[in-house]
């Protein structure tokens, strides 16, 4: 087993819960188009993935309805949804550790960079991590990969073998993988150890206290 010194985290079902806040949003989004969702789980397959590619896949709509939906998402997000979410239990304590042990930590979210950074703020964990890296207001950079190489980059972290990258979902062992680093799919967040074991994740986490083990 690998030791890491740089570790990426994901966000929205790795190092918080957002599940009410995002589905709030989501739901904004899709009454402007009179579509009304009553099993707020239905939803949960939001958090994660870019949001545009979501309402196309999920709802049929059109890029043009994708990006307006994203829009009318960010308008209860921006002031109530993202404040509707919690720190998963035993998060803060492993990042303290780990910024105890030397390592560098970094955020890498499909979130817009500037309400990820809000997010971190707001929990008082900011503290903790040497850069945010997140995705563009103007949906120019939204892939998880994409996210990920310009942490990177930034970062000008070029010996690969010593960063790994910790999420929920496929998107971040997929965007792991592209960019040649090694990744941690956790199981308390909203992603199936079969999607992220399908998907090619180098460990498999199912609690927090895990995550320390495998980095």
């Amino acid at each position: 087993m690998k030791k890491y010194s740089v570790v990426l985290f994901d966000l929205d079902g790795t190092l918080t819960d957002p599940g009410i806040g995002i589905t709030n949003s989501v739901m904004h989004a899709l009454k402007k188009y009179g579509i009304e969702v009553e099993d707020r789980a239905e939803l949960y397959k939001f958090v994660g993935p870019p949001l545009i590619d979501s309402f196309e896949r999920y709802y049929g709509f059109s890029h043009d309805e994708a990006v307006k939906s994203v829009a009318y998402y960010r308008e209860y997000y921006r002031d109530k949804g993202m404040f509707e979410n919690s720190v998963y239990d035993g998060i803060e304590d492993l990042l303290k550790r780990l910024c105890e042990k030397g390592k560098n930590i970094i955020l890498a979210t499909s979130k817009p960079e500037p309400f990820a950074k809000e997010i971190l703020r707001h929990f008082d964990l900011e503290k903790y991590f040497f850069f945010a890296a997140g995705s563009t207001m103007d949906e120019t950079r939204t892939n998880k990969a994409d996210v990920i190489e310009y942490a990177l980059s930034e970062c000008l972290i070029t010996d690969k073998t010593s960063v790994v990258m910790v999420g929920d979902r496929e998107h971040d062992i997929i965007g792991a993988k592209k960019n040649g680093i090694d990744s941690i799919g956790v199981l308390f967040g909203y992603g199936s150890r079969e999607e992220l074991e399908s998907a090619g994740a180098t460990y498999i986490a199912e609690t927090v206290e895990d995550i320390e083990k495998y980095i």
